[in-house]
């Protein structure tokens, strides 16, 4: 219910409905369980697309995490994380290729702008120590 409510009213607000009577169906959600679900569904998603796509994915989540939102903020957050990460899209890019990547695209730009005060360097922080965690940066000292 929450997945569906949050897309909802990502789309919604994409689109310029009232998005009132969802948000309704989010008052007594507990974030602090959707934050876990969130993070593990973000780390299997990064296995398969890599470091750079991950890390925009990450950033809201830490935003989410985080930040002092509105719940409609939330909402939007955690719809466009799901969003990405979902196998099925309003346009396939199996079927229309580079159009297929833009409706995700599209959702993440709208999210970025809404959010993007709300971005931190500490968030950004534990954004990068996530990804070395996950992709095993290491750093090589030369030796001459």
């Amino acid at each position: 219910m929450i997945t569906t409510t949050c897309l909802l009213i990502l789309a919604y607000i994409l689109v310029g409905k009232d998005i009132k009577p969802l948000l309704k169906k989010l008052k007594n959600v507990d974030w602090q369980s959707v934050f876990s679900e969130v993070f593990d569904k973000i780390k299997i998603y990064s296995k398969k697309v890599g470091r750079v796509a991950t890390k925009t994915l990450l950033t809201f989540y830490f935003v989410l995490k985080d930040g002092d939102l509105s719940l409609t903020e939330k909402a939007m957050i955690y719809g466009c994380i799901l969003y990405v990460i979902s196998p099925v899209s309003i346009i396939p890019q199996s079927v229309f290729k580079i159009l297929g990547v833009m409706d995700e695209s599209a959702a993440v730009l709208f999210v970025y702008k809404k959010i993007k005060s709300k971005i931190t360097p500490t968030i950004m922080e534990d954004v990068e120590c996530t990804l070395n965690k996950w992709f095993d940066e290491v750093k090589y000292i030369e030796v001459e």
